[in-house]
């Protein structure tokens, strides 16, 4: 313990020495970075030996990137705009959970001098609404109504934005710290780029990922599909199985790893793209898809399902997955998957196909975060998720805030909550309201998840929606579709989005309905 306090101590100190004799960055009018190591002068730059590239869109305000040399990366502290004067929040993640707390926490009124400086961190520069992200395959959406940079969503706010990623955390309000809780630090985030962010108040966003080093090969050959990047691997994939099987009679065969929601609107997309080319196996250890999800909403998968020929393979699992080596070449590389039984006294199977999908397990980054000898004191459970009490503060930690997959947070019977965007959007406007009770002396709230329902795509024009407040009720097929996009086109971030993304959805649908209705006519005056 008394390391860990003097490495911290020494490590503050250090900032606070850098942030006296140098100021990093400008203060910006409002807007966002996209790049954290972004520094004010560029004449000190020079010497300190940075090269600094000026964008002639700035008009000298801020914008520039700067190239910083790996010695001085590692002493780098960032200077908040109004230091210590007003309150500092670190938001680490910029999924749901991460920036609607930061848009949560703009859209509030605060008593003068009381409203946080905002800094949120992701390695991405995109944001990914990620249950849409399956419209993607089916050539539904555009990327930028799915994915918005980060910079165009908090260009009208004051929150920073810093193209990052996470390395070590070093909090100190575990130790005891009294005092103005305003103005005096909680501790410090170390970036991989080598920025130290001291901050007053955290948030712990940082999502999870794919788990796929549960059995032998899936590292290696299947692919995951959470992210934006997961889903344009895929499509690439998909596009290259599909020009290479283009006047071929050889049919395209996917195999897809778990029938949860993910894995069944994954097998409802792809087959309906591939159609007759192509040939898709869901993989499932259950006896049944969708083994947790409302019994409409899994009548209606099992119907699409059905409808489009998907091969279920229930009742086994993975045992590894092997390259087939008497593939030619890396355009036609195919997989064996050798599948277990689940239960005694049935065979084992052998499949081949020319692409592997995992949809099975997730793991959270906040426990891939570096380890050192000074230990980051988080309560962490089994799977790697801070705990939390009822207000999503971290136990031991009133200065830390957790949400979505970063949390542990259970419901009024104790099981841990889903990590699913529902729960997340609604922790994060929690976390927000939290934040500013917290920060303003004021009673914090505590955490009740209301589960509105679930909603699942099954293809282009087809989903299924079953809400919670209506007993026995499931919209599906072009009902459930227009109303599961509405219901996201609501989600969106902000105003000024969800008002592009409608009006680009609408001329879309127009397009779509003109060619069918001539489409209709042609195929009646032609007598068919």
């Amino acid at each position: 313990m008394a390391h860990a306090v003097s490495s911290l101590t020494s490590s503050t100190l250090f900032i606070r020495q850098q942030f006296q004799s140098r100021k990093l960055f400008q203060r910006p009018s409002r807007g966002c970075w996209t790049n954290s190591r972004q520094f004010s002068s560029s004449a000190a730059a020079a010497r300190r030996g940075i090269r600094v590239v000026r964008s002639d869109s700035t008009g000298g305000g801020y914008g520039g990137v700067s190239e910083i040399s790996e010695s001085e990366s590692k002493a780098s502290g960032y200077v908040w705009p109004d230091g210590n004067k007003r309150p500092r929040v670190c938001i680490l993640g910029g999924g749901f959970g991460g920036l609607y707390t930061a848009l949560r926490l703009e859209s509030l009124d605060w008593p003068e001098g009381k409203k946080p400086q905002v800094v949120l961190v992701d390695q991405c520069e995109r944001f990914a609404f990620k249950p849409l992200l399956y419209e993607l395959l089916s050539g539904e959406v555009d990327e930028w109504e799915i994915a918005p940079r980060f910079s165009d969503l908090l260009s009208n706010t004051a929150v920073q934005f810093f193209k990052d990623r996470v390395q070590s955390l070093h909090p100190s309000d575990h130790l005891g710290m009294g005092g103005d809780t305003v103005s005096r630090s909680a501790g410090v985030v170390h970036l991989e780029s080598g920025l130290l962010i001291e901050y007053d108040w955290l948030v712990l966003a940082l999502g999870a990922e794919t788990k796929l080093d549960v059995v032998p090969g899936a590292v290696e050959y299947a692919l995951p599909f959470s992210t934006l990047k997961d889903a344009h691997r895929v499509n690439e994939k998909l596009i290259q199985l599909e020009r290479k099987s283009f006047g071929n009679d050889s049919p395209i065969r996917v195999a897809i790893v778990g029938c949860g929601y993910s894995g069944v609107e994954l097998a409802a997309t792809i087959s309906e793209r591939l159609k007759d080319r192509g040939v898709v196996q869901a993989i499932n250890v259950d006896k049944s898809i969708l083994p947790n999800a409302p019994p409409g909403n899994r009548e209606s998968a099992q119907k699409v399902l059905s409808s489009r020929n998907v091969q279920l393979l229930l009742g086994y699992f993975v045992r590894c997955i092997k390259k087939d080596d008497t593939t030619e070449s890396h355009n036609n590389e195919r997989f064996i998957l050798e599948l277990q039984p689940a239960e005694r006294g049935v065979e084992s199977k052998v499949i081949e196909v020319d692409l592997v999908l995992w949809t099975v397990g997730s793991k959270p980054l906040l426990a891939e975060l570096e380890q050192s000898d000074k230990p980051i004191y988080l309560p962490l459970n089994g799977r790697g998720q801070a705990e939390t009490d009822e207000t999503l503060r971290v136990k031991g930690h009133p200065r830390i805030f957790a949400v979505g997959d970063s949390s542990a947070v259970r419901d009024g019977n104790g099981n841990l909550l889903p990590g699913t965007a529902q729960v997340a959007f609604q922790q994060a406007d929690f976390a927000g309201w939290n934040l500013w009770a917290a920060i303003n002396g004021r009673p914090l709230l505590p955490f009740r998840f209301q589960n509105l329902g679930e909603m699942m795509s099954l293809g282009r024009y087809d989903a299924a929606i079953t809400p919670s407040f209506i007993d026995g009720l499931t919209l599906e097929g072009p009902i459930g579709h227009t109303a599961r996009k509405i219901a996201y086109l609501i989600r969106l971030p902000t105003d000024e989005h969800r008002l592009k993304v409608g009006i680009s959805w609408l001329a879309k649908s127009a397009v779509e309905s003109t060619a069918l209705l001539q489409d209709t006519i042609t195929k009646m005056l032609s007598g068919q």
